[in-house]
């Protein structure tokens, strides 16, 4: 009987199994590596992103602290000569009491006066670092307070208000620095409506935060204007200082809250405050 020999594997089959099997964890190591280096690749540029916005924020912070300096320093030479002016304008009034035309040119030498002073108080108010004293503050209160206190300048307008408050809207804040904001922003609903019109509040909780509306029935604001619009000392106004949004927008980030503004669908623009029901103060106001 002849012996039978045991079956041989064939070399060439074994080393082609061996190729493909390293084949295959090439490409899954490089496919490995290409998912790896495009997720280096964004988290390189989220962090870009990051660095530009920060740095950004740290340019603007210094320019913002320059211009307070600035800003200080004039508005207290300036108030120094103007006490002066006052009392001389105040003294003429009185020498002139029988003199007409003296009197009206007297009367508006210390209206220009008076004018200054306001632009003065806008700038002291701008120079100072806001540095909020939070306690709750129920905003439905405070809204309903400011607009009863201008009652006679918006019915002098022809400006109708309309209050919407629904929900808890209290919020820890600086009610002083608050009712700034809220004097501003309605002020400058005002100055959109020479001609009369409608500014509706209206305000909401919205899970941890409260938000804040003040909208107006005015023309609306540009791309370009909404761009610009919290820049320091930028205007669209003949006799404004461009300080009051800029100082709006002071204060609501030293509350840790935000600011947004846009166009309503039916005409007019409306500032939206979003305001943590606990305060989160900002590190650098």
């Amino acid at each position: 009987m002849s012996e039978s020999r045991p079956e041989s594997t064939s070399p060439g089959l074994s080393t082609n199994s061996d190729l493909e099997t390293v084949l295959a964890a090439w490409h899954e190591a490089t496919l490995r590596l290409e998912q790896t280096h495009e997720i280096l690749q964004s988290e390189v540029r989220r962090l870009s992103d990051e660095l530009e916005i920060k740095n950004r924020q740290l340019e603007r912070k210094n320019r913002m602290a320059d211009l307070g300096e600035v800003a200080s320093y004039v508005a207290h030479e300036v108030r120094n000569h103007l006490v002066p002016v006052s009392l001389y304008v105040d003294l003429l009034k009185r020498r002139c009491a029988t003199d007409t035309m003296s009197l009206e040119i007297a009367d508006k030498v210390a209206t220009c006066v008076e004018a200054l002073e306001n632009t003065v108080s806008d700038l002291l108010n701008f120079a100072a670092d806001p540095n909020p004293t939070p306690r709750p503050v129920q905003l439905d209160c405070l809204v309903r307070d400011v607009v009863d206190s201008l009652g006679e300048q918006l019915n002098a307008q022809g400006i109708e208000t309309t209050v919407e408050m629904t929900g808890d809207t209290t919020v820890h804040v600086d009610a002083d620095m608050t009712r700034s904001v809220l004097l501003n922003l309605v002020f400058n609903a005002m100055d959109a409506m020479p001609e009369g019109g409608e500014i509706v509040i209206s305000g909401e909780a919205c899970g941890s935060d409260v938000e804040l509306e003040v909208a107006d029935s005015g023309p609306g604001l540009t791309d370009d204007v909404r761009a610009h619009l919290f820049e320091p000392f930028y205007t669209t106004k003949r006799d404004g200082t461009g300080l009051g949004l800029a100082h709006v927008e002071r204060i609501v980030r030293a509350h840790g809250a935000r600011i947004r503004v846009r166009n309503c669908p039916e005409g007019g623009a409306a500032f939206t405050i979003q305001f943590p029901k606990t305060i989160a103060l900002e590190a650098a106001a």
